[in-house]
């Protein structure tokens, strides 16, 4: 198969210049959001950025009105047109004129009480008074209590989209009432407490444990730490994530392109089928009871849209058009972030595929070779990436959102030995311009932006774009694919350890390889996280390189690729190895939560799993339980202070990116992407203000 001549728009409804930025799916007359949506649970605020002139930015989710009619000036017009209703009534018992008659003869044009007319105690108004003011005493005896304990603390809860709620919220030991009214019992013994209100689903006072600031309250980089786990293979799917979607197909099925042309006319029912039930809201609810306090949520581009042409078939001719199942996610990762915010768990997200593949591994959607920034497409898939980008950006960017995505994740896995650094480099800087002219500059706009270190060493980074505003450094350290035989034991005592653990090499092998790389990397990049890490220090398991491949490691796999052969020491070996990996990163996403059974009607790639580990005893009940094994094992690091540069957090100097480092006069460095005029890069090594005026036309 062979990607199209870019020079021949033959895409869709898409005539693609890859140099302006016009070419947005605002351009689109179709929208990401799944028609005939009516719950205001699974339905986005407006967007009023998709409707309007493609080419402005200044229709921004800042000027979001959604739900207005529920708590904004549409309510508050009706409650003054009924308040109006009620006093012009003058047919009511207390303008009856039977007690009381204007005293026109002394002409005061007041009210008095007819002389005519004996009237017994209970018609006097002292008698009235007395029993009202008994009554009062009463109601305040009983009421005041009951109003200060239980109705105010709940009438204090406030939406991020604005508006009073009477929230219905729990911790430990209260009930859930799921969307299908079955119910399930909340477990969370870290002082955790869900937030609900189904008329006011923009509530951000949740909170997953006691040492985690809830939503609505400010994240301290350096200070909180990121005790995560990715739902990898819920959006984006994996062959070993989920194998009993691909089994069937005896190895044609490779990756989700393959897998959504050969099931045809079923691909709809079968992926709503698995975004339905793969992840629940009882897993969130468990992950937030695992002392856990962000989620890392990998999303596909065709959330957003697909293509119907993308190039011919080689052999055939035959126009190829993206087969994956267009924006019918999009509802479903709506409703995953509505849990995560009833959960007060915070959402790193992540685009996880791109157009073309940014890595030629099947968890792009697309195996075979990158041809995202490398390819005879590679820069008009940039484009559309930046597009994605954009529609992502502004969605998360919104008020409603805003606290429950912190993190945006723009290109994961950027396989940058094929790409190059440089083009990277310069796409990254497009992206953050991008972002930041959507959010505005500093602390609170907007979502710190992820890049990821493309596999060539985080140390790479270091002094990346000074005076940029809140990236982060996404980092995915795994021996599995080290090349190693990885055959060591981990059920023996760990190698410097006391002789009462266990792991062998692995525990100390983590804390040496990553800790002070990360910490390292804190001081010379500024914020770093690992967004994939996970137990397996060999490659057992099904699918774990591809369908086709099986694993390279030389360790027992017919052990470590079937939990119930685990014996006790090796759960708690590879416990140890868990804690010692945590405590190295730091701030860290396990991958992933849960793996789906095989064929075989087990987790065949057990080592990969948190909630099987957390099941099963091989995964921390605390991950507080983490801090310290490093040092325990004799690895004496050098720990990051905790301070970042003021810039890397949003504060001063923040988007203040130099010259020197800018797209203005780097633009010949990077000349593959941006392909730009050669005389507009000639123009930006000579002087600043004459690239200036020539490169603003490119933003």
């Amino acid at each position: 198969m062979s990607q199209h001549d870019p020079s021949s728009p033959t895409a869709s409804q898409h005539q693609f210049n890859p140099y302006s930025n016009t070419n947005s799916y605002a351009d689109s007359t179709s929208t990401p959001l799944p028609e005939g949506q009516t719950t205001p649970f699974l339905s986005p605020p407006d967007l009023p950025f998709l409707n309007n002139d493609p080419q402005s930015l200044a229709s921004t989710p800042r000027g979001s009105a959604a739900y207005a009619d529920s708590f904004g000036q549409n309510a508050s017009n009706a409650n003054l047109n009924a308040g109006s209703a009620i006093g012009n009534d003058n047919d009511t018992p207390l303008m009856g004129g039977k007690e009381y008659v204007d005293d026109s003869s002394q002409g005061l044009g007041i009210i008095a009480r007819d002389p005519t007319k004996n009237k017994p105690l209970y018609k006097r108004p002292v008698f009235w008074l007395a029993s009202s003011a008994a009554l009062v005493a009463i109601i305040l005896a009983v009421i005041l209590p009951v109003y200060f304990v239980v109705i105010k603390p709940n009438q204090n809860l406030t939406a991020s989209g604005g508006g009073k709620t009477n929230a219905v919220t729990g911790g430990d030991g209260s009930t859930i009432t799921k969307d299908d009214g079955s119910t399930f019992v909340y477990r969370n013994q870290f002082g955790g407490f869900w937030v609900s209100d189904p008329e006011n689903p923009f509530l951000d006072n949740a909170q997953p444990n006691s040492w985690t600031p809830p939503l609505n309250t400010s994240w301290r980089w350096g200070v909180d730490r990121v005790n995560g786990v990715n739902l990898g293979g819920l959006f984006v799917l994996e062959p070993f994530i989920s194998p009993a979607l691909y089994q069937p197909f005896n190895g044609s099925a490779m990756d989700e392109w393959t897998l959504s042309t050969l099931l045809g006319d079923q691909l709809q029912s079968t992926l709503e089928e698995h975004y339905q039930t793969f992840i629940t809201e009882e897993d969130i609810a468990q992950i937030a009871g695992a002392g856990l306090n962000w989620i890392r949520l990998p999303v596909p581009f065709w959330a957003i849209e697909t293509w119907s042409n993308v190039g011919t078939d080689a052999t055939t001719g035959a126009t190829v058009s993206e087969p994956f199942l267009e924006k019918v996610c999009w509802k479903y990762i709506l409703r995953v972030l509505g849990w995560a915010r009833k959960y007060g768990l915070r959402v790193n997200l992540d685009l996880h595929s791109v157009p073309g593949s940014q890595n030629g591994y099947n968890h792009s959607g697309k195996g075979g070779k990158p041809n995202f920034l490398n390819g005879v497409m590679g820069v008009a898939n940039a484009q559309r990436t930046l597009d994605y980008i954009r529609t992502f950006a502004q969605f998360i960017s919104q008020p409603e959102y805003e606290h429950v995505v912190p993190m945006f994740g723009i290109v994961n896995e950027a396989l940058v030995q094929v790409i190059g650094q440089d083009q990277i480099t310069a796409f990254y800087l497009h992206a953050h311009n991008m972002i930041r002219d959507i959010t505005g500059i500093g602390e609170g706009k907007g979502p710190y932006i992820a890049i990821h270190d493309g596999f060539i060493g985080i140390s790479k980074w270091a002094g990346f774009l000074p005076g940029s505003d809140r990236m982060v450094l996404d980092t995915h350290p795994y021996f599995a694919f080290d090349g190693q035989p990885n055959d060591e034991p981990i059920d023996i005592p760990a190698v410097g350890g006391d002789g009462t653990t266990l792991g062998g090499q692995w525990p100390r092998q983590a804390c040496s390889a990553w800790g002070n790389s990360v910490n390292g990397s804190r001081s010379n990049f500024g914020v770093t996280v690992a967004g994939e890490f996970s137990n397996a220090f060999n490659d057992c398991g099904l699918f774990i390189n591809g369908v086709a491949n099986g694993p390279r490691s030389k360790a027992d796999c017919d052990v470590f690729t079937d939990p119930s052969k685990w014996t006790d020491n090796i759960k708690a070996g590879v416990k140890e190895f868990a804690l010692a990996s945590m405590d190295a990163l730091g701030d860290w996403f396990f991958w992933t939560w849960k793996i789906g059974n095989s064929t075989a009607g087990i987790v065949q790639s057990p080592l990969w799993s948190y909630q099987l580990g957390l099941e099963n005893g091989w995964m921390p009940t605390d991950p507080r339980e983490a801090i310290g094994k490093c040092a325990s094992l004799g690895v004496q690091g050098n720990p990051f202070a905790g301070t970042f540069e003021s810039w890397q957090t949003g504060g001063a100097g923040a988007g203040t990116i130099a010259p020197s480092h800018h797209t203005l006069t780097h633009l010949y460095k990077y000349r593959r992407y941006p392909n730009f005029a050669s005389a507009d890069v000639l123009a930006c090594t000579d002087q600043v203000h004459q690239c200036r005026q020539r490169m603003g036309k490119y933003r």
